[in-house]
């Protein structure tokens, strides 16, 4: 159910989703940062539940999506039909200071959305760890 008080905001909850691994509906791709939406209708109908909008479809969310392009946060995949990559060099500190910092070396970016969902990403070793707190 939707919580009116918290901003929902799409890629974190793509994110909390990855974590906890919905691959009917969505899973991570064959490159790093990259991830498929399986289900594309099944997608939609889980952040309709979560926003509230029970008439969400794949056409609203993927405006949504698209509306991340300008903003890098991530970009579709040429070629690749349901596929998107996140642009985890863009969501680093620097550009979200506030957000708490994962107790990991690496460059992270934690999204709260109703449980802590932390996407830790180690450029050198090209690993991304999610886990929840």
């Amino acid at each position: 159910s939707a919580t009116p008080a918290l901003k929902l905001i799409l890629w974190h909850f793509l994110l909390e989703l990855l974590g906890r691994g919905e691959g009917g509906a969505i899973s991570w791709g064959s490159e790093w940062g990259e991830f498929v939406i399986r289900d594309p209708e099944r997608l939609a109908k889980l952040w309709g539940e979560r926003k509230g909008k029970p008439h969400m479809n794949y056409d609203k969310l993927s405006r949504a999506l698209r509306y991340y392009y300008n903003k890098r946060i991530l970009h579709k995949t040429k070629g690749k039909r349901f596929t998107y990559k996140f642009n985890f060099s863009k969501l680093i500190l620097v550009n979200y200071p506030n957000l708490p910092t994962c107790q990991q070396v690496c460059m992270c970016v934690c999204v709260c959305v109703c449980v802590c969902v932390c996407v830790c990403v180690n450029v050198n070793a090209n690993v991304i760890n999610i886990f929840t707190e």
